[in-house]
């Protein structure tokens, strides 16, 4: 960490983006969604503050110049301003951001000119304001992305639930391995006192297999 309060960068964000990106891309795959729309360049810069180009260059696995603490500050400050916009569509004035991070018209505009360099008690004000998480304008740029990655992996986490809870809804089989899964049902099977109860248990189950009998394809 450095004197200002912020976290050098290194190598573990990189490997946390690497990790995300292939579970993101593993769910993609199950659930049939293009690649192009979970990894769209564009909505992932918005949503990380990190620039497109950027961005297309950490998911390609290409090593991406890191800036310094006061460049990427104003980088990800410019962005929020213009796309953290006001309900009538317009930007948020210098005036409306300081009164609302709670600061002074003179210390928003030294902030969002340069000419001040950032506390964390700035950032942490500033993203609170604009409503966005802990660390959106100070982590390094693997990391952001990643942060933004893993909002959509628990996106499509939620998808595979759903899909998987009518699957199981609509078919009597699927919801017992849900439920318990093969060896779940192994187990119970073997704390039964007797052979005889064990057979039970098989006999059940090939029953309710016949039942549910899925016609060949």
């Amino acid at each position: 960490m450095s004197e200002d309060g912020f976290e050098v960068p290194g190598a573990t964000a990189t490997v946390l983006l690497s990790a995300v990106v292939v579970r993101v891309a593993t769910l993609a795959d199950r659930l049939g969604v293009p690649h192009a729309e979970v990894f769209g360049t564009g909505r992932l810069s918005v949503a990380s503050g990190v620039p497109e180009s950027v961005v297309k260059a950490l998911l390609s696995g290409r090593p991406a110049g890191e800036p310094d603490v006061q460049a990427r500050f104003l980088q990800r400050l410019g962005l929020l301003r213009r796309t953290r916009l006001k309900p009538n569509g317009r930007r948020y004035t210098q005036q409306e951001i300081a009164d609302g991070a709670g600061m002074s018209r003179q210390q928003a505009g030294a902030l969002i000119n340069g000419d001040r360099r950032p506390t964390m008690e700035h950032c942490d004000a500033l993203q609170r304001f604009f409503r966005v998480h802990a660390g959106f304008l100070t982590a390094e740029d693997p990391e952001a992305l990643a942060g933004a990655l893993q909002h959509t992996e628990q996106e499509l986490l939620q998808k595979l639930a759903a899909r998987e809870a009518a699957a199981a809804a609509a078919d009597p089989l699927e919801r017992l391995l849900q439920d318990h899964g093969v060896r779940g049902i192994a187990w119970r099977a073997a704390q039964l006192p007797t052979d005889q109860h064990r057979d039970k248990v098989a006999e059940w189950l090939d029953m309710l297999l016949e039942s549910v009998k899925r016609p060949e394809s």
